[in-house]
């Protein structure tokens, strides 16, 4: 039988530890640096139990003990990215826990999403996907996988310490500029070795999968155009390896950039089209989206893209948002 090497060296001093997720998208690529004195991990997973054992696979074929790992950096709080920070932090047990690290508006929804009373009592999700033109029954089961998702976020970490775009920062003998990287996430944080052309990319820009760009209830506005404009600044940069978030490295830096630009025009014309006789969010996601196999999981991801594609539009006049409970969009 093929056995799977529990990590694997993809550049020199730096390791991808592939974690399992309970998805459709069932891999999520985090990150070992070798570090002066230890490790920083990049990313996390997902607090499952074949997470933790990918975790444990890893630290012992490297010879990693828990001490050794000296910061934790999340490209964002998504749970495929937050979610282990805290356990990783509870496998040190005597000497303190090493530090979190996000930018301050990823700090910042961790402690709205991921809130456990927010996750237990709050309808604002539900009630969101209700106006998006969802059936309640199936809007409350849309929202419950969230909440089930969110479950997988715990312990969470006591504190995360910030890190601010433009500045450097310095892993072994590595120094990486913090570039500032929107519209899958608010504050997301992606990290630019220019000695070595190389960049840790998150979930900004992916191989094979264009990444979530959605419009939440806390998303900040306009999310579409805030990750196509900083897609058109990241086009300058010479990158010979990204190591993204997801799927496959990428090799051809400004060649998936502007496939990545290609596909949302594309689908901008296509929601337009949508919308020539007026539609509700959850009606022209039914046009958008190959839906037959949807989950729960990806029908929040289905709806939330769509209403930022709308958006996009109806900043740019090409569609009006109709008045009323429910959120429709027609054509000009």
């Amino acid at each position: 039988m093929h056995r799977t090497e529990p990590c694997t060296l993809v550049t020199e001093g730096i390791y991808q530890v592939r974690q399992p997720l309970p998805f459709a998208l069932n891999i999520v690529n985090c990150y070992l640096l070798r570090d002066s004195d230890g490790w920083t991990v990049v990313d996390t997973g997902l607090n499952t139990p074949p997470a933790r054992d990918a975790w444990k696979a890893a630290f012992d074929h490297l010879h990693i003990r828990p001490d050794d790992i000296r910061r934790i950096i999340l490209t964002h709080v998504h749970p495929d990215h937050y979610g282990m920070a805290g356990w990783l932090q509870s496998l040190v047990e005597d000497a303190p826990p090493p530090p979190v690290y996000a930018s301050a508006r990823e700090a910042e929804l961790a402690g709205i999403l991921w809130n456990p009373r927010r996750l237990q009592e709050d309808v604002v999700f539900e009630q969101f996907l209700v106006s998006s033109g969802m059936t309640p029954d199936m809007a409350r089961t849309v929202a419950h996988g969230v909440q089930s998702t969110g479950v997988l976020t715990l312990p969470h970490p006591a504190t995360i310490h910030t890190l601010v775009a433009g500045d450097t920062l310095e892993i072994g003998e590595r120094r990486f500029t913090i570039l500032h990287a929107p519209g899958h996430s608010d504050g997301q944080l992606i990290f630019y070795d220019a000695a070595d052309k190389l960049m840790l990319s998150g979930d900004h820009i992916l191989m094979k999968i264009t990444p979530n760009i959605g419009l939440w209830p806390d998303t900040e506005p306009d999310p579409l155009g805030r990750f196509m404009r900083s897609l058109h600044d990241l086009h300058a940069y010479e990158v010979r390896l990204a190591l993204p978030g997801h799927k496959a490295l990428i090799t051809d830096w400004r060649g998936r950039i502007e496939e990545l630009l290609a596909h949302h025009e594309a689908r901008l014309l296509h929601t337009l089209e949508a919308t020539a006789e007026g539609a509700t969010v959850y009606e022209t996601s039914l046009e958008i989206f190959e839906i037959g196999h949807f989950s729960p999981h990806e029908w929040r991801f289905a709806i939330v893209e769509t209403l930022a594609h709308l958006d996009y539009l109806r900043r740019e006049g090409k569609v009006t948002q109709d008045e009323g409970d429910v959120l429709s969009f027609r054509a000009v």
